[in-house]
């Protein structure tokens, strides 16, 4: 079977494809930016348009300020190559991110991640806490799933699924974090909240006072206040801002 370079690949997919390869690029790139990668080992995967369930996820061994368009690799459900390519994928990386799109047909994009803010709240007992603003547009719709090793056995996959459910946020405990967007934009803006939610709530526990928490209230509404704070457009709201960002700093991502 011969190899298709990278170069070649936007010759053989869709418009719509490589539009979502550029994104996702993008995402990989805007991950490294904010300091959420954990050298190679973590990923960010998202769905093909079309009835074929193909997904794209990064070339494994690549740091994700180094991954292109063309270096995405598309693969099945089981993580098989869809399209030949010279990078290596990991197919055990891929079983939480198969497990959420195979539950959630509403979700393009699944971002996880093991930063140290987001690990150290997934090992608090009571996990995320209602003490900041940030906070309470993830406990809106967050889900907990315990931790069970190294998430590479597909007996986990049914626990993970009934765990999350319908949210879009996922704490997995002594883990990470995990969001779902229906779009990667959704995704990446999610987890920049989920991220910061977690980074306030360490910041507000090493200052050893008693911390004081949010209405619940104010939590069932959060919905609404989200729609008036993105102009009901969600992470389109500052995707595009992020993309000039990344513009400015290195568009070979686009490559």
């Amino acid at each position: 079977m011969t190899t298709t370079a990278p170069s070649e690949v936007q010759k053989i997919v869709s418009p719509e494809e490589w539009q979502l390869r550029v994104d996702l690029a993008a995402c990989y790139r805007l991950v490294a930016l904010y300091g959420w990668s954990d050298l190679v080992f973590t990923h960010v995967s998202a769905r093909v348009p079309g009835p074929e369930h193909h997904f794209l996820i990064n070339p494994y061994g690549l740091m994700f300020d180094e991954i292109t368009a063309s270096s995405l690799v598309k693969v099945d459900p089981e993580c098989n190559k869809v399209i030949t390519s010279p990078y290596p994928v990991n197919p055990a990386g891929f079983v939480i991110h198969s497990a959420v799109h195979a539950a959630r047909p509403d979700v393009q994009c699944v971002l996880h991640t093991h930063t140290r803010a987001g690990v150290a709240v997934s090992a608090q007992k009571n996990g995320l806490l209602p003490i900041s603003q940030q906070s309470t547009f993830v406990l809106a719709s967050l889900a907990y799933h315990d931790y069970e090793g190294v998430a590479f056995r597909d007996e986990e996959k049914p626990r993970l699924q009934a765990d999350m459910g319908q949210a879009n946020f996922l704490m997995l405990r002594n883990h990470g974090l995990l969001t779902a967007g229906k779009t990667i934009a959704d995704a990446f803006l999610s987890m920049y909240i989920f991220e910061s939610s977690c980074q306030i709530q360490i910041a507000a526990q090493a200052g050893g006072g008693e911390l004081t928490q949010v209405d619940p209230r104010i939590v069932e509404g959060v919905g609404q206040a989200m729609k008036v704070q993105t102009g009901g457009l969600g992470g389109a709201f500052v995707w595009p801002a992020l993309i000039r960002k990344l513009d400015r700093i290195d568009p070979a991502y686009r490559n």
